[in-house]
């Protein structure tokens, strides 16, 4: 089994329970107040396991399941062994669910009404991996609208950054944003020539 296939059922069954007992989000939650003062920082990584509902958590896994197989096989090609690759993925997805809660974290450590849930930024992370090594693959909005993927991540960046400071609408911008540049670094870090190599197809594209 695929970590991202262990990944999506750990989630679900974990969503799924939570659903029905209100008192598994209240402890698992992402909630700065609590992490800060009783120093609960479990739930920067727990947060991303439970989802405030059914379509927050199937959009979430499904996008996971579209994108990370490609990217956990990526991995395992890149470091040419299977369990290596696939075990630097499930690193690079737990720490992504840490990272980017790091923001909100250190923006609401003294806000009680504050609190998230949701695997968004570790699935941003995966997302902008993909765009990295595939930035003109055609993508499909809702299935129909076709799009390069690496328009649709600029797009991304661009909305996520300016809903992070303008919105309030109890979506987790902010954490969309940094979970998708901790991806960026992430396999820059690791895998260094992908940025030249990203540079290199933009270059093709346009020439």
């Amino acid at each position: 089994m695929s970590i991202t296939v262990a990944l999506l059922i750990i989630t679900g069954l974990i969503s799924y329970n939570a659903f029905k007992d209100q008192r598994i989000i209240e402890r698992l939650k992402h909630y700065p107040v609590a992490e800060h003062r009783n120093k609960e920082y479990y739930r920067m990584l727990s947060s991303g396991f439970v989802h405030g509902g059914w379509l927050h958590l199937l959009i979430n896994m499904f996008v996971l399941y579209e994108f990370g197989r490609v990217v956990e096989r990526k991995f395992q090609i890149l470091f040419e062994n299977e369990i290596g690759g696939s075990l630097l993925y499930l690193f690079m997805y737990l720490s992504a669910i840490i990272a980017a809660d790091i923001p909100t974290h250190l923006q609401h450590k003294n806000n009680p009404s504050y609190a998230a849930v949701g695997a968004s930024g570790a699935v941003s992370a995966v997302v902008f991996i993909f765009i990295m090594f595939y930035p003109f693959t055609t993508l499909a909005l809702y299935g129909i609208i076709p799009f390069k993927a690496i328009l649709g991540g600029i797009a991304y960046l661009v909305y996520s950054s300016w809903a992070s400071k303008n919105r309030d609408d109890g979506i987790g911008h902010s954490a969309h944003l940094f979970g998708a540049l901790y991806g960026i670094l992430f396999i820059i870090v690791i895998h260094p020539t992908v940025l030249k190599e990203f540079v290199q197809q933009v270059l093709n594209y346009f020439s």
